[in-house]
Parts: C-alpha cells; sequence; structure tokens
C-alpha cells in the first residue's frame, strides 16, 4: 500500500480534526479577511467574539466602510494593536469607494491594500480564491521548522523565502486554502510551543522530535527590547463630569480617549506641582491617588498612577480653550474607544 505524503496526512487530520470556526465555512473574503486581522496577535477564543461583534454590526464591507471610525475603535476595545482597527477600516473605504465594493481576487492585488502583509494575503488568495500561495506565520514557522528540520533563524526576513521554498513543494495546488488552513491549525494546537509529541501525526518523520531540537527550533535569535513608561493621569471631575481627550495616531492607543497626561518618573509632589504649571487649575481639590498599575503591552511595560482631582467650572472653560480635553457625561464615556487601562480604572470607580 503507497504511503500517504506529508500533504495528504496534513489534509486528512485537518479535515477531522479542525476547530469549528464560523470564518471556515465561507469563501466570501470580507469575514475571512477579518478573522485574520482579528487573530493577529490574538488568541482565537480571544478574537471569537469580537470577530462576532464586527460581523454583526458590519454585516458587509460597504458596511464597515460606512461606520464612523469612532465605533469601529470602540468595537475593537481591548484587542490592542489599534492601528490593525483603523487600517481596517480604511481599506474597507478604499475597496467600498475606489473598487466598488469588490474584494481583490489575486495574491498580488491584495497585497496592495493597507494593512495587509504577505501572509494575510497569502491567507485570502488561497482560501477565498484557490491561488497556492504558502501562508508563513507564527504557527507555520515552528511546525515548518520542527517538522521539516529547518534552522534558519525566522527573526530574519530572508528566512521567509527558505520555508516558502520548502512549502510550495508541499502545497496541494487543487485545495491550497485547505493546506495553509491545515498548517497554521497544526501549529496553533499540536505543534505548539510546548508541543504534544506522544500525539503528532507526524511524530516518525520529524526532524526536531528525531534530534530531540523541540525546544531549539524554530531559531529566533532577536530580541525585542520592552520599553518602560511612567504615566500619571490626572482625572479632572467637575459635577458629573469627567474630561478626556483623544489621542493622537503616532503613539501607543492612537486614535482612543483617555484622561490629561503626564509622562516621567516623577513622584506624586512633582506630578502635582506639574498640574497647576501646565493645567493652570485654580486650587483643584485632590480626591485619591492611585497604587501605580502595571500594564503590560508585547513591547512595553506601563506603570501608572491615577490622580482623582475635583476642578472649578471656570477651570473646565479654561482648560476646553487650551487643551484639547473635552467634557464628556458618565453615558457618553461609556460609548467612547478607550484603552483598555483606562476601562479598567473606570470600572474601579464604578463605571461600567
Amino acid at each position: 500500500m503507497k504511503q500517504k505524503t506529508f500533504t495528504e496526512r496534513l489534509i486528512n487530520w485537518y479535515t477531522e480534526r479542525k476547530r469549528e470556526l464560523p470564518w471556515r465555512k465561507t469563501k466570501d473574503p470580507y469575514p475571512i479577511w477579518l478573522s485574520e486581522i482579528i487573530l493577529q496577535q490574538t488568541r482565537v477564543e480571544q478574537g471569537l467574539p469580537y470577530w462576532e461583534s464586527f460581523i454583526h454590526n458590519f454585516p458587509t464591507i460597504i458596511d464597515l466602510a460606512n461606520a464612523p471610525e469612532e465605533q469601529v475603535l470602540r468595537l475593537w476595545q481591548g484587542l490592542g494593536y489599534y492601528s490593525r482597527a483603523r487600517n481596517l477600516h480604511y481599506t474597507a473605504k478604499y475597496v467600498s469607494n475606489e473598487l466598488g465594493g469588490v474584494f481583490p481576487n489575486t495574491y498580488s492585488e491584495i497585497l496592495k491594500l493597507k494593512g495587509i502583509g504577505p501572509y494575510t494575503a497569502a491567507a485570502i488568495a488561497s482560501i477565498c480564491f484557490n491561488e497556492p500561495e504558502p501562508v508563513v506565520d507564527g504557527n507555520v514557522f515552528r511546525f515548518a521548522s520542527r517538522y521539516f528540520g529547518i534552522k534558519n533563524d525566522i527573526s530574519k526576513a530572508s528566512s521567509r523565502n527558505t520555508f516558502l521554498d520548502v512549502l510550495k513543494e508541499h502545497i496541494n495546488p487543487d485545495n491550497p486554502g485547505i493546506f495553509n488552513q491545515a498548517m497554521m491549525e497544526y501549529g496553533a494546537t499540536t505543534c505548539s510551543p510546548s508541543p504534544s509529541c506522544d500525539e503528532c501525526e507526524f511524530s516518525i518523520n520529524c526532524f526536531a522530535l528525531k534530534e530531540g531540537l523541540q525546544s531549539e527550533l524554530p531559531i529566533k535569535s532577536a530580541k525585542v527590547k520592552v520599553r518602560q513608561r511612567h504615566l500619571h493621569y490626572l482625572v479632572l471631575r467637575s459635577g458629573d463630569q469627567l474630561l478626556l481627550n483623544q489621542r493622537s495616531t503616532d503613539d501607543v492607543w492612537g486614535g482612543l480617549y483617555d484622561f490629561y497626561l503626564i509622562e516621567g518618573n516623577y513622584d506624586e509632589e512633582e506630578i502635582l506641582h506639574q498640574t497647576k504649571v501646565q493645567l493652570d487649575l485654580h486650587d483643584p481639590i485632590v480626591e485619591e491617588i492611585s497604587e501605580p498599575i502595571k500594564h503590560i503591552l508585547s513591547h512595553q511595560k506601563l506603570f501608572a498612577k491615577f490622580y482623582s482631582l475635583t476642578i472649578s467650572d471656570k477651570d473646565v472653560y479654561t482648560l476646553s480653550q487650551k487643551t484639547t480635553l473635552k467634557s464628556f457625561s458618565v453615558k457618553e464615556i461609556l460609548n467612547l474607544p478607550k484603552p483598555k487601562l483606562i476601562v479598567n480604572y473606570l470600572h474601579r470607580i464604578g463605571i461600567k
């Protein structure tokens, strides 16, 4: 009896064992594109409710294109990497306005869209349009490097082509979308960072298992330096109104709303002094100063303190003239897109 090829075994495994996910029930590029963008740097379990919310609120790419950016950011709230949401919205508008609402149907054309790189373009082109373009993401790097024994450093851009060359030898030209999804699924489940080698369908021919290199592969030498930031938020309140401003798009959380920020490794006394100097407040009442709150992002470690201050109506007017701060009621705040750090603080003070 002829032995099954790697590709045949992989597709059989996927057909029998794949997770049932809603975007796998269609070849419509819109929901598949949406899933790929949401699941960048995000686990399926976390991303699925966001995908469902977007599909509910924006059933078509035209609905997404016509939505206000604040609504898009609000629905994205908590996922992080907010540039993904802004690029998603931009591309939806481009497809709707410039392409007549029709998503491009080739790898090369999909790759031209804002916010879409080689991996996402290959996923959409193969799944939706049957183009045999292999996908390479973290899960595929891990599975392929272990099984085929690829020792190229995946932190180097040149290594991607090595992986692509190997995968092009195995991708099923008749069903490339299934092959790509199977590679990603296997790397995300069985061949995870802590692999289940005893349950692996490919253990007999796995290079890493034979050589005892499961923990060494894939090779990744570059270490991302984590930046530490000290954030001091002034929670300015007048009556039932809180003052917030919209962050610029050139920093973390661009386009989201937060409180007035003083950044730096300062003590409380210096912050309160800077509050009066920078904002020219007239005897603000310090209601509470929080304990430091640690908030971890992928490349940043944030230490935040919140200073709850009651200010006068006169100060509110002055601030509205000289800063970007605006007054919002609790109801309005709940509908604003906000960083998770701010949402958590608002919950702590009873705003949810």
